[in-house]
């Protein structure tokens, strides 16, 4: 089943008096339980169009599909409940709340969907144990080593079980030693059914997916397929 689909899917900035296509007509559809890896040079439109996909920002022109939605126009408080519900994203400098402990940053995205304290509790406690942070759950990012910290940003980005999880440059601040301890979480994730979409630049990352995306001025270059996604 077709979980993203988007179709000419543009979109233009305002420079001054220069109007700069960040994207053109691009067309792409991704399969439920999919792992792909998009790639590019600087200005190639990787950001643009995880931005998009995330749901950061608003095409230009061109249609969104997430699951059944055209997403692509619709306002920004749809936008946002679309983000807390069915998007999971996990970020290069993992973005986590610096007083919080582990528990209470993977309960996050749970507090602002109204979900009750005690069942936010327990889903985060899963999740810390998911993500082989059980015995961690009282540290707060300060106490913890860069791959445990991205760990409890995966199992942030899980909490509200999205349809995709996006990933922008996961590994890019880890040492190779954690960077792969990442790598081998994500092809769990994906192994057990999670869309996993990401961003890198690495080669070696994307090789563990089974469609790579090759961007270049804003416009799809090139489509690859691995055979075996790890």
């Amino acid at each position: 089943m077709a979980i993203v689909k988007i179709e000419k899917l543009s979109k233009n900035y305002q420079m001054g008096r220069l109007n700069v296509a960040a994207l053109r007509d691009v067309n792409l559809t991704f399969e439920e339980g999919q792992y792909i890896a998009i790639m590019g040079p600087s200005g190639s439109g990787k950001s643009t169009l995880l931005n998009l996909l995330g749901c950061l920002d608003r095409p230009t022109g061109g249609c969104y599909y997430l699951g059944k939605d055209d997403v692509a126009q619709m306002e920004d408080d749809e936008l946002s409940m679309i983000r807390g519900q069915r998007i999971g994203f996990i970020f290069q400098s993992y973005n986590l709340i610096a007083q919080l402990n582990v528990i209470e940053n993977i309960e996050v995205p749970m507090y602002y969907q109204g979900i009750s304290a005690r069942k936010s509790a327990e889903r985060a406690k899963e999740l810390a144990e998911l993500v082989g942070l059980g015995d961690r759950i009282d540290h707060r990012p300060s106490e913890l080593s860069g791959g445990q910290q991205q760990r409890v940003a995966i199992a942030r980005a899980l909490a509200n079980d999205p349809l995709i999880l996006l990933a922008d440059e996961p590994t890019g601040n880890l040492d190779t030693k954690s960077g792969g301890e990442i790598l081998h979480l994500l092809d769990d994730l994906n192994n057990q059914g999670k869309t996993l979409i990401v961003v890198t630049h690495d080669a070696q990352v994307a090789k563990r997916a089974e469609m790579v995306i090759h961007l270049l001025d804003g416009t799809v270059e090139r489509i690859e397929r691995n055979s075996k996604g790890n």
